[in-house]
């Protein structure tokens, strides 16, 4: 497996190295040699004979070691050769090896050896992880190769993981698709392992350690996504905070507010103060609807009475934003259009927040995000 950064959005590449070329013999046996004086040299042990026993000792592939023991007695028979012991001893243990193996299918104990053997391979691995699960690495992330140790989150550790995320597919799918791959999926999945992205400390950044060539050929297939911090140093406790975490109160607030995180996480890509905003106009009618939804969510739960008043100031200050992005959505004259958005914007302030996120006892600093954008916070941020 190969570690790779996401220090958003992308991540360095490590492509699998390439096989030495492999070059077979390429001379032609000659004519019998001649020996006018002397005694004629032994004959030549069966190349076959050779490759049966083989295959016989180790009982692999019991089957072909059977087959290439009866066509070595067939040669040895017909070219005089020497051998014929060794042929008659990989037929013998083939045979038995192949009874043992068709015994073992018929009782399960193969698969049953077979799980047992990739268990013990995985002890000690980054293949052994499960989400949730922290650990440290020799090196640290930056210089993690396969070796992981689990340990108590409560501990020093240098990464926990959040996701494992399957990667379809027989074939290895390179290194592109998998870069491609890690990088949309384990974004995906950071919202669902830490619902509230406010806790999420500034210098902690996402990792993945995908499959590798290699690694693929020995049933590797999933990639794990990782918390961990940027300077490389280790950090205590875990980051995790979803329903495992939280109670119920805590819960239902964020899942609300998730429901504008993402409308807002939708944002045309297309350039502030643009003429054309046919596409904008459409997405703040998007999150106009999604205001309504976390509204109606809001209202429908039930709140301990120290946050009922809280949230009862929110849901007003989330109407006044929700008329806010219809008026954006109902502005047609592009310069009025981005006035409109920016006042929409301001409307969806995520300190408006802060008093019910004190409430119910969840972070109330706002998550920091790059001065440079002049539009919008990353993903989560603008969460209310």
């Amino acid at each position: 497996m190969r570690l790779v950064s996401i220090p958003p959005p992308t991540g360095p590449q490590f492509g699998g190295g390439a096989q030495p070329p492999y070059f077979p013999h390429q001379g032609a046996p000659g004519p019998a040699p001649y020996f006018p004086y002397g005694p004629r040299p032994p004959a030549a042990v069966n190349g076959v004979a050779i490759a049966a026993l083989v295959f016989g000792i180790l009982c692999f592939l019991p089957a072909v070691g059977l087959v290439l023991g009866v066509i070595a007695l067939l040669q040895i028979k017909r070219r005089g050769e020497r051998g014929k012991g060794m042929a008659v001893a990989g037929v013998t243990l083939s045979s038995l090896g192949l009874a043992l193996w068709t015994a073992a299918l018929v009782t399960g104990s193969v698969t049953a050896f077979w799980e047992g053997f990739r268990e013990g391979a995985r002890s000690g691995s980054v293949l052994a992880l499960r989400t949730g699960d922290c650990f440290t690495s020799p090196g640290g992330l930056e210089g993690w190769t396969t070796t992981a140790r689990k340990v108590p989150c409560a501990d020093e550790h240098d990464g926990e993981v959040f996701a494992l995320v399957a990667v379809p597919g027989t074939d290895f799918p390179g290194d592109d698709s998998l870069t491609e791959l890690s990088e949309d999926r384990c974004y995906e999945r950071r919202s669902a392992y830490v619902m509230d992205g406010w806790s999420l400390p500034e210098e902690i950044g996402v990792y993945y350690f995908a499959p590798s060539k290699e690694s693929w050929s020995f049933g590797d297939r999933s990639v794990a996504c990782v918390l961990g911090r940027e300077d490389g140093t280790r950090f205590t406790g875990s980051l995790r905070s979803d329903a495992t975490t939280l109670d119920a109160h805590q819960l239902a607030y964020l899942e609300a507010a998730e429901v504008l995180n993402v409308a807002l996480d939708e944002v045309p890509e297309s350039g502030y103060f643009d003429d054309d905003v046919s596409d904008d106009r459409e997405w703040a009618g998007e999150v106009e609807e999604a205001v309504a939804e976390q509204v109606r969510l809001l209202r429908a739960h039930t709140w301990p009475a120290g946050a009922r008043e809280p949230v009862d100031e929110l849901v007003a200050d989330l109407g006044k934003a929700r008329l806010a992005w219809g008026r954006a959505a109902g502005t047609a004259d592009p310069d009025a259009y981005w006035i409109r958005e920016e006042e929409a914007w301001e409307a969806t302030d995520p300190s408006l927040s802060i008093t019910v996120r004190e409430a119910l006892g969840l972070a109330t600093s706002p998550p920091a995000y790059d001065e440079e954008v002049e539009r919008e916070p990353e993903a989560g941020e603008m969460e209310v």
